[in-house]
């Protein structure tokens, strides 16, 4: 009964990593057509962190809002709002449409809050892990297709990657109206206007009983995933001398891994071990790669110790359904568009912490940024250890 329901989310999880991929590759060209400057360098911090940031403040209102008024309306506004925005990004002649483009993505991309919300939705309690990894994987698959499309249909066209990702939203636009149900059968048709305060989400996080540390484990898990793309490059080349080549490859094989690794493993670990166990399993994992990471002198190293990296991904749905069970049903659209929005604050913020540490011990010891994730690690896991959990109240 749930199984189209699902795909159709997973579809939207895919097409929404591709349309964040696709971006990197032709940033720059675009950039310079658009400003008509030898190098449009400077503005791709301003964009990136202008997405960002109104996924910070809008993720938490749309998922709130899907909460009240249905997680169906809202992921048709989401994705139809995608879709403008690669339109405006395909023909915007200037930088001030550029930018616009992108606070519209930002504000409207809720798709990954609304379509974890529709898996707790859809998913009995001993399902969520492996759905939840499921999710993870597409969002895996899709940032790996993304790029390699948009630098192909870039190198024809660079505003093609934009048209072909407007087309395929679109798509997938109208296969939900047409297909997807409504999951939040209770949801109250009356917009209360209250919940599109951007700050109102991180007060319920305040006084919501449990809330609280569970956001702050995921702002934390969130910020220790961005140091390997922040780092990764620089210590492959100051260890290995790897060219961009060796770096793409070791990237895409960790790609690889995690994807596996998240699609199939999630569910059987969790019914296994327990979601608690799951995630401080994945955690030792990670920190056990993170060492070798640390100490290797060859290139081979990295790559035998990917695998068990990869193995770390398992925490991550564990923790996702493990949060599910501390919220009701009626908040759990505002507590997936928090979790997201932690995740683009991380994402802001993370990679200024990583990349200036990395700077300062380059010269000494430069594997010592991984020993530094391992040592955070730590710290989240005993965090998940003190969590103490409630049964959440029943809907009024």
């Amino acid at each position: 009964m749930t199984r189209r329901p699902m795909s159709l989310i997973l579809m939207t999880v895919v097409l929404d990593a591709m349309g964040i991929g696709l971006i990197f590759p032709i940033l720059p060209s675009l950039l310079k057509d658009v400003t008509h400057a030898g190098d449009g360098t400077p503005y791709i911090g301003l964009m990136m962190a202008l997405y960002a940031a109104m996924q910070f403040l809008f993720a938490p209102v749309l998922g709130a809002l899907s909460d009240s008024r249905g997680r169906r309306p809202v992921l048709l506004i989401s994705l139809a709002g995608a879709m403008l925005n690669y339109l405006v990004l395909a023909f915007a002649p200037s930088l001030w449409l550029l930018l616009l483009g992108r606070a519209l993505a930002g504000l409207t991309g809720a798709n990954t809050a609304v379509a974890a919300a529709y898996i707790s939705d859809l998913s009995a309690e001993d399902e969520r892990a492996r759905r939840f990894g499921l999710m993870n994987a597409m969002f895996g698959i899709g940032f790996i297709i993304g790029p390699v499309l948009g630098g192909v249909l870039g190198d024809l066209w660079v505003r093609l990657p934009f048209l072909a990702a407007a087309v395929l939203t679109g798509v997938n636009l109208l296969l939900c109206l047409l297909l997807l149900p409504e999951t939040r059968v209770s949801a109250h048709r009356a917009i209360d206007l209250r919940a599109l305060n951007p700050l109102r989400p991180f007060r319920w996080v305040l006084a919501a009983r449990g809330v609280l540390p569970l956001v702050l484990i995921f702002f934390l898990f969130s910020g220790l995933g961005e140091a390997y793309g922040t780092c990764w490059a620089l210590w492959g080349n100051d260890v290995f001398q790897w060219n961009g080549l060796w770096i793409g490859l070791s990237l895409g094989a960790y790609g690889t891994c995690q994807t596996l690794a998240q699609a199939f493993l999630p569910g059987p670990a969790t019914k296994r071990l327990g979601e608690r166990t799951a995630i401080l399993v994945g955690i030792a994992c990670a920190c056990a790669a993170l060492t070798v990471f640390a100490i290797a002198w060859q290139g081979w190293m990295v790559f035998a110790a990917m695998p068990v990296l990869a193995l770390g991904g398992i925490g991550v749905p564990a923790l996702q359904s493990l949060a599910t069970r501390q919220v009701r049903d009626a908040d759990q659209g505002k507590f997936q568009g928090l979790l997201q929005s932690t995740v683009s604050l991380a994402s802001v913020l993370a990679p200024l912490g990583f990349s200036n540490l990395y700077l300062s011990a380059r010269s000494i010891w430069p594997g010592a940024i991984w020993l530094a994730v391992a040592v955070l690690y730590g710290i989240g896991a005993v965090l998940v250890v003190r969590l103490q959990f409630e049964k959440p109240q029943a809907e009024s």
